[in-house]
């Protein structure tokens, strides 16, 4: 593809990414992250509340029952409060990684429970908050043609359990299904990777602009398909967690293996300023 044209697919894509960012229920509308207590827990607006909800909120919404695995809702106010769109009293609620999280919606707020390693969880959105308005809009380096890197990808014969650091403190272990080697500035580097049920990797990585200009905790990396171990990793397309952007998310971060030796200064860039 024409140089011209790849620099066009980037900042088309560039540009999808910063507008998910502040889309409806996007990261930049998360407003709270409470972790559960066993027995009943208050949602309102009255500051006594455990799920402190926006001041515009009843004082009292109600309760979520948490018995030590499921989270029951009932609610005590008058406002319609809605279950995946459905109006609800009171819902047995799944969590965010079962197949049909239980969505709350009411008055531009939505909920659900989050399953952590820290424990059982309500996530909080409001979508009437001015970060949504007046987030700057992401920041990248400019478009380098040369670091988008052939690569060629080895599945390991089982998949490899690695180590992988959430945010909350944890450890996970993680499968990663092989790994991808390629050269750059004539060093030769791998990076261990998750394949996707699409035939893309999924590739967490650490280097040494860390800290300096991208993101302290690394940056991620999907890949389009790859065909008969061969892959391409486009680090023009290196992106935050969506912990650089709101203190509500549970981030995992890349394993020890993925620790470049090299700066990549391509993809985005990090100031701290986003909180």
């Amino acid at each position: 593809m024409a140089d011209q044209d790849y620099e066009k697919s980037i900042t088309k894509w560039r540009q999808e990414l910063d507008s998910n960012l502040r889309r409806e229920n996007g990261w930049l509308a998360l407003a709270g992250l409470f972790w559960l207590r066993k027995g009943t827990n208050l949602i309102g607006s009255d500051p006594e509340s455990d799920i402190l909800l926006p001041q515009r909120a009843p004082a009292r919404l109600g309760t979520f029952n948490f018995d030590g695995d499921n989270v029951t809702l009932n609610v005590d106010s008058d406002l319609q409060v809605e279950v995946n769109g459905v109006a609800a009293r009171s819902a047995l609620l799944d969590a965010d990684q079962e197949e049909m999280p239980s969505y709350i919606t009411f008055g531009e707020m939505r909920m659900v429970v989050v399953r952590r390693s820290k424990g059982v969880g309500i996530r909080l959105w409001d979508n009437t908050r001015k970060e949504r308005r007046t987030f700057p809009g992401r920041k990248w380096y400019p478009v380098k043609k040369e670091l988008r890197v052939p690569a060629t990808y080895t599945r390991y014969e089982t998949p490899r359990i690695v180590k992988m650091p959430d945010i909350l403190g944890a450890i996970h272990d993680e499968p990663m299904h092989g790994f991808a080697s390629f050269q750059l500035n004539g060093k030769k580097y791998e990076l261990i990777a998750e394949e996707l049920p699409d035939g893309g990797l999924y590739v967490p990585f650490m280097d040494l602009t860390n800290s300096k200009s991208t993101f302290p905790s690394g940056r991620f990396q999907y890949t389009d398909l790859h065909e008969n171990g061969k892959v391409v990793i486009d680090f023009n397309k290196a992106y935050n967690p969506p912990c650089a952007f709101t203190k509500y998310a549970t981030c995992t971060f890349p394993p020890q293996e993925n620790r470049l030796n090299g700066a990549i200064e391509a993809g985005e860039l990090y100031s701290g300023d986003h909180h």
